[in-house]
């Protein structure tokens, strides 16, 4: 299995064994699941006596999404101006990492114009319907994972920046 971490902060962000779809060679999607946390219930074989078999067990369980609650992701907010200051930086300090790997200059520059063209035809045109996380270290400089809904409104998907991820095989 192969675990990616954020460049930037090395916190978790994704791993292949989530159904992974790459996208214009700039970012990965993974579709999530919503899944129920919670509620273990342990039956130890004994009859209710007449004063418990009244009294209701509170229900804890709740409804999570798989891979924000796997990676510890934490919300955050962020209006259309804040998220381009953000982003400008992110990608600035993506592109340093890039180089800093010994990246050929092609390779940085197909990045640039790829996430360019990305952000503004896919992020920006519905920014209304974007969700923002960041890693468990909730580092500002991190990456922030989108989150998205499908066209059938129900199956919730992330994106992730490929270049802003290394590989950790476990």
């Amino acid at each position: 299995m192969i675990i990616f971490k954020d460049v930037i902060t090395d916190d978790e962000i994704l791993s292949d064994s989530y159904d992974l779809k790459e996208v214009d060679g700039i970012v990965y999607e993974a579709d999530c699941a919503m899944i129920t946390e919670g509620a273990v219930e342990v039956d130890i074989g004994a009859n209710a006596s007449a004063e418990e078999a009244e009294e209701g067990v509170e229900d804890t369980s709740i409804k999570v999404n798989n891979i924000v609650h796997s990676f510890r992701y934490s919300g955050t907010q962020f209006d259309k101006k804040s998220y381009l200051t953000y982003l400008k930086g992110y990608m600035k300090a993506v592109k340093a990492a890039l180089v800093a790997a010994g990246k050929d200059e092609s390779e940085v520059k197909a990045f640039e114009s790829g996430a360019q063209k990305y952000v503004k035809e896919k992020i920006l045109a519905n920014f209304k319907d974007w969700e923002f996380y960041t890693g468990e270290s909730m580092n500002p400089d991190g990456m922030v994972i989108l989150l998205n809904y499908r066209e059938d409104g129900t199956t919730p998907y992330v994106v992730v920046w490929k270049h802003g991820l290394k590989e950790m095989k476990v």
